[in-house]
C-alpha cells in the first residue's frame, strides 16, 4: 500500500514544472533531490549522485523512504523555485541542455548549477572574456594521433588558433565567423571531445580535439559562443538577443553511414558517411576525415529541390533501401542499409528543403564561390559577418 508520503509526492509530482526534470526536461521524473527540493529523471538523478551527498541528496520518489521533513521540503521549493534560483544568471550563450543531449553537457549544467554555483554568482563564470588559453588534444590531419596542442581563443581577433609549439606561429587560425562547434562523443569515442568546423582553401575543414577533465571542454565549447555571440552583437546591434543567439553553432541535423552512386548509371555503389550541417549535405570517406568527399547544398522546394523515393532494390545488397536527392544541377542516388535509417534521413532532409530560405541562404544559394560562414551579411555593419551556409561545392565522387 501506498504510504501518506508516497501520495503527497505523486501530487507534488504532478504539479506545473514537477513533471518535468528540473535539469534536462525529460517527461515523468520519478526521482528527487530531497536538499535541493526538485523533481529529476534516472539519468540526472545518477550525475547528482555522483557530485556526493554534501550538494544533492537523492531518492527514488516510489522504491525508497521518505520522512516527513524530506517530503516538506519538497513541498516547500520544487522545480520552478529552484530554477529562479540556481539559474538565475545563466548566460544567453549557454546551452541549456534537453534529455537527448551529450552526456557531458547535462553533466557539466548540473555541476555548473549546484556544485560551482555559477549561475548565482557570475564572476565564477570563466567564460565570459571572449579569452581562453589552454591545452586539448587534437587529432592528426594524415597519421590521426592526438597531440596535446596550445588552442587559443581571440574574440578581438576573430580567431581560434592552435600552436605545435607554445611559442612558435600558430599552425592553424580559425575564424570564430567561420566556425561550428559540436560535442562528439560518440564520433570520436572520448566522451569529452568536440567537433570543430570550418572553411579553409575554399573547402570545409574538421578538426578533432578532447581533453580529460569535462569541465575543460565544455568551458572552451561555451567560450566560443559567447565570444561568437559577442561579435553578432557587434554586427547586429538592432537585432534582438533571442535572434542571434538562434545563431549560434548547432550540432549536426543527422550523421550516418549511406550508399552513394556517382553521376553515371554505370557508377557502382559507395558506402559514405554523410554529414548534414545546417544546409550543407557532407560525405566523407570515414566519419573523422578531415575534408568531406563532397558537399551538397541543400535549397528550398521551391527552387527545384525534392526527395524521391523508390521501394525498389537497385543492385547493391546493401543498399536496400534508396532514394534520390534532387537539386536543379544534379540527382544524387542514396540508399540507407535499414528502413529505420532511411526514414530518419528522408524525415531531416525533406524538413530542411520545407524550411524557407533565410535572406542569408537565397544569398547563398545564388553564389559559386564555395564559403561557409557563421553569420549573415550586414551591409551597414563596418565588420562583414556572414550565415551558413554560404554556397554549394560537390568535390568529386
Amino acid at each position: 500500500m501506498v504510504d501518506h508520503n508516497q501520495k503527497l509526492l505523486q501530487e507534488l509530482q504532478k504539479k506545473s514544472g514537477n513533471n518535468v526534470c528540473a535539469d534536462c526536461g525529460n517527461l515523468d521524473p520519478d526521482w528527487a533531490s530531497y536538499n535541493l527540493g526538485i523533481f529529476i529523471c534516472m539519468r540526472c538523478a545518477s550525475i547528482h549522485r555522483g557530485m556526493g551527498a554534501h550538494i544533492s541528496k537523492v531518492k527514488h520518489l516510489k522504491l525508497d523512504r521518505w520522512e516527513d521533513s524530506q517530503v516538506q521540503r519538497m513541498k516547500e521549493v520544487g522545480n520552478n523555485a529552484a530554477k529562479n534560483k540556481y539559474e538565475e544568471r545563466v548566460p544567453p550563450c549557454y546551452r541549456r541542455p534537453n534529455k537527448n543531449d551529450p552526456q557531458v553537457l547535462i553533466e557539466q549544467w548540473i555541476r555548473a548549477k549546484y556544485e560551482r554555483e555559477e549561475f548565482c554568482h557570475p564572476e565564477r563564470q570563466s567564460y565570459l572574456s571572449g579569452t581562453m588559453e589552454g591545452f586539448l588534444m587534437k587529432r592528426g590531419k594524415e597519421d590521426s594521433r592526438y597531440q596535446l596542442r596550445k588552442f587559443v581563443l581571440s574574440e578581438n581577433e576573430d580567431t581560434l588558433k592552435y600552436h605545435v609549439r607554445e611559442n612558435k606561429e600558430p599552425k592553424g587560425v580559425l575564424k570564430l565567423s567561420e566556425l561550428n562547434v559540436a560535442f562528439a562523443p560518440s564520433k570520436i569515442g572520448h566522451m569529452n571531445s568536440m567537433q570543430l568546423t570550418f572553411m579553409k582553401d575554399g573547402s570545409t575543414r574538421h578538426i578533432y580535439v578532447y581533453h580529460e577533465d569535462p569541465e575543460v571542454i565544455s568551458n572552451w565549447y561555451t567560450a566560443i559562443r559567447c565570444a561568437q555571440l559577442h561579435l553578432l552583437q557587434v554586427a547586429f546591434p538592432s537585432m534582438p538577443q533571442s535572434d542571434l543567439v538562434l545563431r549560434l553553432p548547432k550540432d549536426f541535423a543527422r550523421e550516418g553511414w549511406l550508399w552513394k552512386t556517382g553521376p553515371r548509371p554505370s557508377d557502382a555503389h559507395r558506402r559514405r558517411w554523410f554529414t548534414l550541417d545546417n544546409r550543407k549535405l557532407m560525405y566523407h570517406d570515414e566519419p573523422l576525415d578531415a575534408y568531406p568527399k563532397g558537399e551538397i547544398f541543400v535549397g528550398h522546394e521551391s527552387n527545384g529541390y525534392c526527395i524521391k523515393v523508390s521501394n525498389t532494390g537497385n543492385g547493391c545488397k546493401d543498399a536496400r533501401f534508396p532514394f534520390q536527392l534532387v537539386t536543379p544541377d544534379r540527382t544524387y542516388c542514396l540508399a540507407a542499409t535499414t528502413h529505420e535509417d532511411r526514414d530518419g534521413w528522408l524525415a531531416v532532409i525533406q524538413q530542411t528543403i520545407k524550411r524557407p530560405l533565410t535572406p542569408q541562404d537565397s544569398t547563398s544559394f545564388m553564389q559559386t564561390g564555395p564559403r561557409r560562414t557563421l553569420w549573415s551579411k550586414n551591409l551597414s555593419s563596418p565588420r562583414r559577418l556572414l550565415q551558413p551556409p554560404q554556397a554549394a561545392m560537390e568535390s568529386y565522387y
